[in-house]
C-alpha cells in the first residue's frame, strides 16, 4: 500500500468516525471468511458497518474526531463497528459475541464518551432508535384508542337496550 492509498483510506475512516454516533472496537482472532461475512451481512441489516482496520491507521483516522480518546483501546487484531444510530453497531456485535467467541468487545464510544467492555453491552441492553420510535407511536395511539371506545360505549349501550325492548314487545 502506497502513500496515497494510505492516505484515503485514513481519509475514509476519518469520514466514518466523524459521522458515527457511536463506535464499537473489538478483537476478532480466527473468524473464518464465512463468519465474517455473516456478521457484516447482520451490521448492514441494522444499519451499521464493520471493518478490519489497521491499529496505527485507525489512531491517525481518530484525530480531530470525537472518538480520539479511543486510540488506547487500539491494540491487536482489531475491528471496528459503526453506526449513525447509537445502539445500532454496539446490539449487533455484542449478540454476534455472544454467538462467537473468537469475537470479544474491546470498548467504544458513543458522542465523544468513552466506554468500557461494561459499557458497550449496556449500550446494547438500550432499545434501538426504530424500537424507541415505535413505543412512542404505541403511546401516542393508545389515548386515541381509549378515547374511542369510550364515545362508543353509550351508542353501543342505547343499541342494545333498544334491541332488548324490540324483543320484548
Amino acid at each position: 500500500m502506497n502513500r496515497t492509498e494510505k492516505s484515503e483510506l485514513i481519509d475514509t475512516l476519518h469520514a466514518t468516525f466523524s459521522d458515527a454516533a457511536s463506535v464499537v472496537i473489538t478483537h476478532q482472532v480466527g473468524l473464518t471468511v464465512v463468519e465474517s461475512s455473516a456478521l457484516r451481512g447482520k451490521m448492514r441489516e441494522n444499519g451499521a458497518s464493520y471493518k478490519v482496520t489497521k491499529n496505527r491507521i485507525a489512531k491517525l483516522a481518530l484525530k480531530d474526531t470525537a472518538y480520539e480518546g479511543l486510540s488506547d483501546q487500539f491494540t491487536g487484531p482489531t475491528a471496528v463497528g459503526t453506526s449513525s444510530d447509537p445502539v445500532a453497531a454496539a446490539k449487533t456485535l455484542v449478540e454476534f459475541a455472544k454467538e462467537n467467541k473468537k469475537l470479544t468487545i474491546v470498548g467504544g464510544a458513543i458522542g465523544g464518551q468513552i466506554l468500557d467492555k461494561a459499557g458497550v453491552e449496556a449500550l446494547a441492553s438500550l432499545p434501538s432508535l426504530d424500537e424507541l420510535r415505535g413505543k412512542l407511536v404505541g403511546l401516542m395511539q393508545a389515548p386515541a384508542t381509549k378515547v374511542a371506545r369510550v364515545v362508543q360505549a353509550p351508542a353501543a349501550q342505547l343499541a342494545r337496550v333498544i334491541k332488548a325492548k324490540s324483543e320484548q314487545a
